[in-house]
């Protein structure tokens, strides 16, 4: 899968503020390697949080990194499809709208 080009806030925040962008991908980076969950199963439960508050960025970049990490086309919608009776079949539906888009750039 070819490396996605960062968004343009993203970049413009970390070239504004070294510290703050070295802070937060260490963070990233730390958070992963200090439990027993594997990155595939990480970037499920982070695509799933992403879906909770509707943030169609982060969807885009979980789903994306769950895909570079393993996960099947499958898993990524049965982890929102699993979200239904928690966050409902709006935000569901809107999750799955964006996570299409993802996967249908392929």
């Amino acid at each position: 899968m070819p490396k996605q080009k960062l968004p343009k806030m993203y970049t413009g925040i970390k070239k504004r503020y070294k510290k703050l962008g070295t802070a937060v991908e260490n963070l990233g980076k730390t958070i992963r390697t200090i439990g027993p969950i594997n990155d595939k199963t990480a970037h499920l439960i982070q695509l799933a949080a992403a879906a909770a508050i509707r943030s169609e960025g982060a969807v885009h970049s979980h789903v994306r990194r769950a895909r570079e990490a393993g996960a099947r086309q499958e898993e990524i919608y049965h982890a929102l499809i699993l979200l239904t009776s928690t966050i409902g079949f709006p935000a569901v539906s809107a999750a799955i709208s964006w996570t299409d888009d993802v996967i249908e750039e392929r």
